[in-house]
């Protein structure tokens, strides 16, 4: 089962989307701020980070660019969740190392096939 840690502090994005990703077979890790981010994608090893990029205490800019700096955690793909749609948005998202990017609202089927794209499929919980 692959591993994905969410990094949001919106309460509403951050429960939606684990609910979303358990019930599609994913084990989902929370973490509410950047540095928080840092520290769960250090211990934990998640197999993907969904960054959202507008976080208190530090950014998701900065973290990505700290996670994507260290030997130990600059393997693990990150999404970039932003609802800053920007070209320019975009470019710098790539720039910190971001290996994909995602806007909000979020297209969660798009979502899903990016993520697939990278970890495989989770082995979704019949409903």
């Amino acid at each position: 089962m692959a591993k994905i840690l969410v990094v949001e502090d919106n309460e509403v994005n951050r429960d939606m989307l684990s609910r979303r990703l358990t019930r599609r077979g994913y084990e989902v890790l929370v973490a509410v701020d950047g540095q928080e981010g840092i520290q769960m994608a250090q211990s934990q090893s998640p197999d993907l980070i969904l960054m959202d990029m507008s976080l208190p205490v530090l950014d998701g800019w900065e973290a990505t660019r700290r996670l994507k700096a260290d030997p130990n955690t600059q393997k693990i793909p990150v999404i970039a969740l932003t609802a800053h749609a920007l070209m320019s948005d975009r470019e710098q998202a790539f720039e910190v190392g971001c290996d994909d990017y995602e806007t909000k609202p979020i297209d969660f089927p798009r979502l899903i096939e990016k993520l697939e794209a990278r970890v495989g499929p989770g082995n979704p919980v019949a409903e």
